[in-house]
């Protein structure tokens, strides 16, 4: 399976995270909402315009902008 990006998702799509490709306190904070690696995630919502885009995780909902979004990898699920 080839990894993607999340800001790539459509709504309804389950990925599960592979890999988060930045540093610093955006990777903490991410790690903190429960973006880690081995997570599954849905895309429960996306703006009109397409930026930001909300994900359910671990039973919460957060709203990502494309920008952070797209430093995190993972692999469609079924």
């Amino acid at each position: 399976m080839e990894n993607f990006s999340l800001c790539d998702m459509k709504k309804g799509e389950l990925a599960l995270i592979k890999e988060i490709k930045t540093a610093g306190n955006l990777r903490q904070r991410l790690f903190d909402l429960g973006f880690v690696p081995g997570t599954k995630v849905k895309c429960v919502r996306v703006s009109p315009f397409g930026d930001p885009k909300a994900f359910f995780i671990r039973g919460s909902v957060i709203a990502l902008r494309n920008l952070d979004s797209k430093t995190i990898l993972g692999v469609k699920e079924p």
